[in-house]
């Protein structure tokens, strides 16, 4: 089941979605970053973008900083997900 990520009213407003997907075991660890049908895939080893297209520029700063600010729960998220591929991997 996935997970989605509390964030402010007025990013929520605007159709933005922040989930760490379920069928994504093999990946490295990542949060999704959604608006309608574009994603952004957020690493959360790394704390960057793992792609370029779609620009991660599109990405609004308040959404951006939600998930700065929560990255510890994204983490224990993945981890409880995908305990197989932790974050923090040995």
């Amino acid at each position: 089941m996935p997970y989605e990520l509390p964030l402010p009213e007025r990013v929520k407003e605007q159709g933005w979605k922040v989930k760490i997907r379920d069928k994504e075991r093999l990946e490295p660890p990542h949060a999704t970053i959604l608006r309608r049908t574009q994603a952004w895939r957020w690493d959360l080893r790394t704390r960057r973008f793992m792609d370029r297209t779609p620009s991660p520029n599109e990405v609004p700063k308040e959404a951006l900083d939600s998930v700065q600010a929560q990255h510890a729960e994204l983490c224990r998220q993945w981890d409880a997900m995908y305990p197989e591929n932790p974050v923090r991997a040995e």
